[in-house]
């Protein structure tokens, strides 16, 4: 990845003291970008990232903040404004999981899902939008006056028994990009997905962390690999850059051929 593809650009990303997020901006650093890198209670893992970011010559400063929490999205957008002057980009990837079985799945938990995988991307691109305006088209930057960019999964078209909530927010992302990409694509501000597959994350370290659970998800990826955060940091990198300019609209499935239903290979 060269560092002129987002060279003078401004990305908030969400969710990115740890796991997929984490990958992604020391990716954008990497590629050029000013990063602002968001947590929610995770103030010394994020600290951590923006000092690798900037021991490494790059720009990043951290933004604590709920997702789910109007104001506290409006504070994110002012670190980045104080910061770096603006924003160019917005990674909306926080996300939760709270799992269970359909008729165990209390109304919390439910919610809790809900407010932070869709209700947080619909309450931050709703700001970044607001500031894109604001700022003006800027063509030293980039091509787009913006460009919001969602963390969906493979879950927004594979259901997942035990797991409603999850796949009703990505689901409800994918419509919202699609809407989004619609109506502000004549502005010239480019909304997209990316669809992340197995990523090799704390997160579902049960998936991955011995070998017998490793066997079992080996055989939903027909590339037979575990996905990494590099992956999607590279895609969503490039995703986000005057390359993929022409590109408004889409959901970029980076997952090892997970959405090929494997299981079929053999026959129905």
């Amino acid at each position: 990845m060269t560092a002129s593809l987002l060279s003078a650009q401004r990305v908030l990303i969400t969710g990115a003291s740890s796991g997929i997020g984490a990958g992604m901006a020391l990716g954008f650093a990497e590629a050029g970008a000013a990063v602002v890198v968001n947590h929610f209670g995770q103030a010394d893992a994020a600290e951590a990232i923006v000092r690798q970011i900037t021991d490494a010559g790059g720009q990043a400063v951290a933004a604590p903040g709920d997702v789910s929490s109007p104001a506290d999205v409006a504070g994110m957008f002012d670190i980045a404004a104080e910061r770096f002057g603006g924003i160019d980009i917005l990674v909306a990837n926080a996300g939760i999981q709270k799992d269970a079985a359909f008729t165990e799945l209390t109304l919390e938990d439910w919610r809790a899902a809900l407010d932070v995988d869709l209700t947080g991307a619909f309450l931050c691109a709703q700001e970044a939008v607001r500031r894109f305006r604001r700022q003006g088209l800027d063509p030293a930057r980039s091509k787009a006056l913006g460009k919001v960019l969602f963390t969906s999964s493979v879950h927004q078209v594979i259901p997942w028994a035990g797991h409603a909530n999850y796949a009703a927010a990505k689901g409800g992302v994918k419509m919202l990009m699609e809407t989004m990409a619609q109506e502000l694509a004549p502005e010239k501000i480019r909304v997209n997905a990316i669809a992340p597959g197995a990523i090799q994350t704390p997160i579902n370290m049960a998936a991955w962390a011995t070998p017998t659970a490793k066997e079992s998800l080996m055989k939903l990826i027909p590339y037979g690999r575990i996905g990494q955060p590099e992956d999607i940091a590279s895609a969503a990198i490039w995703l986000a850059s005057d390359a993929a300019d022409y590109v408004v609209g889409t959901t970029l499935f980076v997952d090892g051929g997970m959405t090929l239903y494997p299981c079929f290979a053999r026959g129905g």
